[in-house]
């Protein structure tokens, strides 16, 4: 019940100002990253196939020029595909202070102000989140693939997990304090893990993961507030 109760509360209020200007900036930031990802990936696929490729003791292999022909595709389809749930996660970390406060504003007016979090800090979070939810995936395509049934839901799982725990922990973390937020984390795991698997389920619809993690923090903000009580 906290966790629909504070999904619905988030949801409720994807029209505040604040939410529109986090979202036109993290798309805008999440698009040029993307961009830039897939240029550098064609860029270095032109540079090694530019010329012919040899190996030791074997001499030159001419269809991996072909190969690397091809991955281009990769570069240009399967990458911004890939990429796009844990750049648009990160980017909205970068933004979860104003996220945050504008849920606090509108629902919790009595509370203290919090200080806002140093631009290093938080730069230095969303690249380890994007870092752990990027490599977290690579290595989760192996069980893809030999439980290809069971993808979907390994999916939401892992994901479910990583979201809930990096969400709640910078949501609380503005409250209490790092060590604060580990504890209280732990003591409400299982809570916080259904809460970041029910923001994964719709992060496998392309665009609609990119309003996800707006909704993802404004309601993690709502379940700290209820589980702090």
């Amino acid at each position: 019940m906290i966790i629909l109760n504070a999904f619905f509360a988030a949801i409720g209020q994807i029209g505040d100002p604040k939410f529109r200007s986090v979202l036109f900036r993290g798309v805008g930031l999440t698009i040029v990253l993307l961009i830039a990802a897939c240029a550098g990936a064609i860029w270095l696929i032109n540079w090694l196939s530019s010329g012919e490729i040899t190996l030791p003791f074997v001499g030159a292999v001419p269809w991996l020029n072909d190969v690397l022909n091809y991955s281009g595709i990769f570069a240009v389809v399967i990458l911004p595909v890939f990429l796009m749930m844990p750049v648009a996660s990160a980017i909205i970390s970068l933004f979860l202070e104003e996220v945050a406060q504008a849920v606090e504003d509108k629902h919790y007016p009595t509370l203290p102000k919090v200080p806002g979090v140093a631009i290093s800090d938080g730069l230095r979070d969303a690249l380890s989140f994007m870092g752990v939810l990027i490599v977290a995936n690579l290595l989760a395509l192996i069980l893809y693939v030999i439980f290809t049934p069971l993808a979907p839901f390994i999916f939401w799982g892992m994901n479910g997990f990583l979201l809930g725990r990096e969400y709640f922990t910078l949501v609380a973390m503005r409250r209490i304090g790092r060590e604060g937020a580990r504890k209280l984390r732990g003591k409400h795991m299982v809570t916080i893990w259904l809460a970041g698997t029910l923001m994964a389920i719709p992060l496998t619809v392309p665009l609609v993961n990119l309003v996800i993690p707006i909704v993802g923090v404004a309601t993690f903000t709502h379940i700290y507030h209820r589980l702090s009580v």
